[in-house]
């Protein structure tokens, strides 16, 4: 049964990865973990984390639309692809047994926490071999996006990282408009895992909900002293935390 010290803490995770998304980026890293303390199952507190979370991504596409802007011969090729692999991840999820996730969730907590680490290195990486405004080889990011897709649609964790290093190896162009289209494409995984998980009858929707305008404040705060914190401090802070977090569920296995 749920209490109000668990909504109200709930709440208080996701503003707080809202801030660290808009600030550093691996929010997921302190919300999935804190459903998992307050007593929620892991498969539960992962699906109620997806539907959570959804706006966040939502914001992120809104707030880089002018970089979207003559790229949608690759949204109708992607967008489909990460749809396809967002409802094939929340099937596994789904499907698989919850003892097998369980099983996971360390290795999976771990394999984000790496992710964030090189994630400047990715950034780095694209942009020194993208150049200006070249077409997208579409036909070759397809399939490595709907199988990125399908790990966003199964955990969700570390998705934003996979596709930009995809979409850097088979696009060409700036990194601004890369990062629009992976804010598009982790958008589409992560809601349709979600509308799968609405009908799941899984989903823990007074956190749910309270997480959503956690993450959404957090967020909104986030912007507000973006100027004031170093990201890469923070991130490394949360590469930590995370590394830790993951290293505690595998000695819990």
């Amino acid at each position: 049964m749920l209490t109000w010290t668990t909504i109200v803490l709930a709440g208080l995770a996701a503003c707080a990865a809202g801030l660290v998304n808009a600030l550093a980026g691996g929010g997921t890293l302190i919300t999935f973990p804190a459903l998992v303390a307050l007593g929620i199952p892991a498969v539960v507190a992962n699906v109620t984390n997806t539907v959570a979370l959804c706006p966040g991504y939502l914001g992120g596409v809104i707030a880089q639309r002018d970089d979207l802007r003559g790229q949608e011969k690759r949204l109708r090729a992607l967008v489909p692809a990460a749809i396809i692999g967002g409802v094939a991840g929340g099937i596994l999820l789904l499907w698989i047994s919850s003892n097998v996730f369980q099983v996971l969730v360390p290795f999976l907590i771990l394999f984000t926490a790496g992710l964030l680490a090189v994630q400047d290195r990715v950034r780095e990486w694209i942009r020194k071999h993208t150049a200006g405004g070249g077409a997208a080889d579409r036909k070759g990011a397809v399939v490595p996006i709907g199988l990125a897709a399908v790990y966003g649609g199964y955990f969700g964790p570390g998705l934003s990282v996979i596709v930009l290093a995809v979409l850097g190896l088979t696009t060409d162009d700036t990194l601004p408009r890369l990062n629009a289209i992976k804010q598009c494409i982790s958008l589409s995984a992560n809601v349709a895992a979600a509308v799968l998980f609405i009908f799941s009858s899984m989903v823990v929707w007074p956190l749910a909900l309270v997480m959503g305008a956690g993450a959404l404040a957090g967020g909104m705060l986030g912007g507000k002293i973006a100027g004031r914190i170093r990201p890469d401090l923070l991130r490394w802070t949360i590469v930590v935390i995370g590394t830790l977090i993951g290293i505690a569920f595998l000695m819990r296995l």
